[in-house]
């Protein structure tokens, strides 16, 4: 009985196995990435549309208590439109300001380290 022997694997079969290896790998990082950027932005979408609705029926309590204190609800709402002027010119003036901390937290959620 002859005892079979294994010839070890050349050289270029494990290099094949390895770039597999690795391309497998890349893929999965992709994916894993990809699919936690997607979770992210919906978890972002959810929580802005929930704040924007808040702020909305904030807003139009806030009008319609002014409107009680002042004694009519077209000052209330005026107030407050008046508030959100005042507001918008401020993000106008300050805009450069605003935009680069916002920039800064774009590109650290897109290349968030594991």
């Amino acid at each position: 009985m002859e005892a079979k022997k294994e010839t070890p694997p050349s050289i270029l079969d494990q290099l094949k196995e390895y770039a597999e290896t690795r391309i497998k790998l890349a893929k999965y990082e992709a994916i894993e990435g990809g699919t936690s950027l997607i979770a992210s932005l919906i978890a972002d979408i959810v929580i802005v549309f929930s704040a924007t609705l808040a702020f909305i029926f904030a807003s139009i309590t806030l009008a319609f208590f002014l409107g009680d204190v002042l004694g009519a609800y077209w000052r209330g709402f005026g107030c407050v439109a008046i508030l959100y002027v005042a507001i918008v010119l401020l993000i106008k003036y300050n805009r450069q300001r605003l935009e680069i901390p916002i920039t800064n937290t774009l590109i650290q959620k897109l290349f968030k380290s594991k």
